[in-house]
């Protein structure tokens, strides 16, 4: 199939409701880290790619029209360039706003690191531990600093190195108005998704789930 659209965002920017719209938009289905917890066999490929290993990303989302969230947003240059012909998507918050966010979740996840995980993501956890502190913020998962400008550049870098009309910067609060001028789809009939706020983060990727 190949990717349509990369999502380039954060994980904590709205990746659940972009996964929720771009799926409601026929452009999906949309891969997000809850494919991964949910699907054990996704996570030696993703591992791999984590662990500089090599990726096949036609394999990696072979079934998948789009994708948002970590891990994909890790890779969201390597995507961009091997899937020239896909829109990207960059959700994105202030900075404050999203380390808000991602520090009572995300990173008091991996910090915290619940008891009791199913393997498969007991493993992806420790690898995202790996993406995130060595590869992302190149210090520890809950250095907000390293964090903050991590997120700055990445923000940068994906709102300028493309060409003319292939990114969006997308704050979901501003619904479906410019997501479907710039997918060139009607807008539907309701209101645009929202989804996995911070008690809604616990219930999808708790140690409970």
């Amino acid at each position: 199939m190949g990717l349509s659209v990369i999502g380039a965002g954060f994980g904590r920017t709205g990746t659940i409701s972009l996964k929720m719209a771009l799926e409601q938009l026929g452009l999906g289905p949309c891969h997000h880290m809850e494919e991964v917890f949910d699907n054990p066999n996704q996570v030696p490929a993703w591992k791999a790619a984590i662990d500089g290993e090599g990726a096949d990303w036609d394999a990696i989302y072979d079934g998948y029209n789009s994708t948002a969230d970590w891990p994909g947003a890790h890779f969201a240059r390597e995507l961009a360039d091997y899937f020239p012909d896909a829109k990207i998507i960059l959700t994105a918050r202030p900075v404050d706003s999203w380390w808000e966010s991602y520090s009572k979740t995300i990173m008091k996840f991996l910090v915290e690191f619940p008891e009791g995980l199913p393997p498969h993501i007991d493993t992806m956890a420790n690898a995202v531990i790996r993406m995130l502190g060595e590869r992302t913020f190149k210090s520890a998962v809950d250095d907000e600093q390293a964090a903050k400008s991590a997120y700055l550049e990445h923000v940068e870098h994906m709102t300028t190195s493309y060409a003319e009309g292939r990114v969006l910067s997308f704050d979901v609060k501003d619904g479906w108005a410019p997501l479907c001028e710039f997918l060139g789809k009607p807008v539907p009939d309701g209101d645009f998704p929202r989804s996995n706020n911070s008690e809604e983060f616990w219930v999808n990727f708790g140690p409970d789930r």
